[in-house]
């Protein structure tokens, strides 16, 4: 009798976008967003302002496309607004991946936010960049791990040019989605 050898089964990933409402329950809305960003104005250290968890049956890592195909890869944008007083607050944003317990956190990128934004605060239509040519790219990071099930996707921030009061945050982070 010969043994049956059954083929293993290829992921094939697609892009996609992660946004605000793709958070864990106390991260999902550009208002909670906001109001913790704004709690933690004044800590020099990076605080946990976004959190999404894994879904069953999919592994996903951050960026999108490849380098080598530069129109075919993920742009980042990421804002804090206060619309009153037209300023952003600016900082770094870190890119983690962390198991479900987060005691394998892994930083995968990080990055100044004032190179994510417009330089228009007047509105968060204004403050969203559109011109793919000034945006920052974000390939599929494939130096890192992938997270799966029940892993976490996680935002840190660090303020380093606070503004008067954050009224709102939002983002478009490329990922990559393999099932």
């Amino acid at each position: 009798m010969t043994a049956q050898r059954i083929a293993q089964r290829k992921l094939v990933g697609f892009g996609t976008d992660l946004v605000v409402t793709d958070g864990d329950a106390n991260y999902n809305t550009a208002a909670l967003v906001a109001a913790i960003v704004q709690l933690n104005t004044a800590n020099s250290a990076y605080s946990l302002i976004w959190q999404m968890t894994c879904p069953a049956q999919q592994i996903l890592a951050f960026g999108a496309g490849t380098p080598s195909q530069q129109r075919n890869q993920g742009y980042l944008w990421y804002y804090n607004l206060d619309a009153t007083a037209n300023d952003f607050e600016d900082g770094n944003l870190r890119l983690i991946i962390s198991n479900a317990r987060s005691t394998r956190v892994r930083v995968v990128k990080e990055v100044n936010t004032q190179r994510l934004h417009t330089t228009d605060a007047t509105s968060t239509t204004t403050a969203t960049p559109t011109d793919i040519n000034t945006m920052i790219a974000l390939p599929e990071q494939v130096a890192f791990p992938k997270v799966g099930e029940n892993s976490l996707l996680q935002l840190n921030f660090q303020t380093t040019i606070p503004g008067t009061t954050v009224s709102a945050t939002n983002f478009s982070i490329p990922a990559t989605v393999y099932q």
